[in-house]
């Protein structure tokens, strides 16, 4: 058997990064993923690699950006109100190509709000940031399992792309402890040699270099940029999409949701399958690309969708678009959340399975 280790999901982030071979880590410290960095402050050091607690995000995504230029493995890891303050770094990685792994965990919002659940950031780390008209890959845990196995991919995907890919946990994924099997998973050996990365002169020759960014190599045409990045962006739509299906074969009402709120799903259908009623669940693993074609599918098989999130509704936009109007979708918001009876009075308010089945049953179709 397989050895596991009790981790919690900030933890299998970083050990995750590790195994996958991330070689500096720039980060500041903001709840809830500060297990991050310090684990990172830890181990690093100890295998001859960099870390670096910055003086703030934005001097940590520049950090990372130096990092990326010299062509190695870097990250930095943050939660919603750091990552804002990461924007301006994150889009110019991205209108740069060059690949970097940004953890996100997120935390409610709106601005600093309060340092609790929330999956409010949906909007910001699928779109480009809100600037730019640019893409992110964004892979959306709902393990520690995932966690360490996904930021490994993350790495993959970042050097294969040449992309920013946002390695997106929130309060509960990161903050759960559960067993972890440590493993180093194994990827084509498909990566393009880093020709680009600023090593000195010496790699090259003697040949002098200097860096670019993306839209003067494409010609100082700003369109040419944009055109190669539509193409560059429809090759991650052909092949990178991932999603998982729990229970959908036979449901009368598919549930729909990412994170927290998707583990949250699992046993929601487990609950309610016990009692007679037939629910399953699409989970999207890849937020950016969206597997709209999969989800219209299964949706329109099914009839009746429910969208959970721990959010006032943002993700339930990209599940509308996807759908096109061919069923009904109904929302579980943010505000739904209440302890369950049963369980002790005065809890976190998360969207326990209870809960959410609660809300389904006392829908109208």
């Amino acid at each position: 058997m397989a050895e596991r280790v009790l981790m919690d999901g900030n933890e299998a982030i970083g050990r995750g990064a590790i195994a996958a071979g991330c070689t500096g880590y720039f980060g500041y410290p903001i709840t809830p993923q500060n297990e991050i960095p310090e684990l990172m402050s830890r181990e690093m050091p100890k295998i001859g690699r960099v870390f670096v607690q910055t003086e703030c995000e934005t001097s940590s995504i520049n950090m990372v950006y130096g990092g990326t230029l010299a062509g190695d493995r870097v990250m930095t890891s943050t939660s919603s109100p750091g990552f804002s303050l990461m924007q301006e770094g994150i889009s110019i990685i991205a209108e740069a190509e060059k690949p970097a792994v940004v953890a996100h965990v997120m935390r409610a919002g709106p601005g600093m709000a309060v340092s609790q659940q929330g999956q409010t950031d949906y909007h910001q780390v699928t779109k480009g940031g809100g600037h730019g008209a640019y893409k992110c890959i964004v892979l959306a845990a709902d393990s520690a399992q995932e966690c360490y196995d996904l930021t490994q991919l993350a790495f993959y995907l970042a050097d294969k792309y040449r992309m920013v890919v946002i390695m997106l946990s929130d309060f509960v994924i990161g903050r759960a402890a559960e067993p972890v099997e440590p493993r180093t998973l194994e990827f084509p050996d498909d990566l393009p040699e880093k020709t680009w990365a600023m090593r000195g002169k010496d790699s090259r020759g003697g040949a002098r270099y200097f860096f670019v960014t993306g839209a003067v190599a494409h010609g100082g045409q700003p369109g040419a940029y944009y055109k190669a990045m539509d193409e560059l962006y429809q090759k991650v739509r052909e092949n990178e999409i991932r999603y998982e299906t729990y229970k959908d074969e036979d449901a009368d009402i598919l549930l729909v949701a990412y994170g927290s709120s998707a583990r949250m799903c699992k046993r929601t259908a487990d609950v309610a399958r016990a009692d007679g009623e037939k629910l399953g669940l699409f989970r999207p693993i890849t937020l950016w690309p969206f597997p709209e074609e999969q989800l219209k599918e299964a949706a329109c098989r099914i009839g009746k969708v429910v969208v959970v999130e721990d959010s006032p509704g943002e993700f339930v936009d990209d599940v509308r678009c996807a759908v096109q109007g061919r069923v009904p979708v109904q929302l579980v918001p943010i505000w739904a959340r209440h302890t369950p009876p049963g369980l002790m009075a005065g809890g976190s308010g998360l969207l326990y399975p209870e809960r959410v089945l609660e809300e389904v049953r006392s829908m109208e179709w």
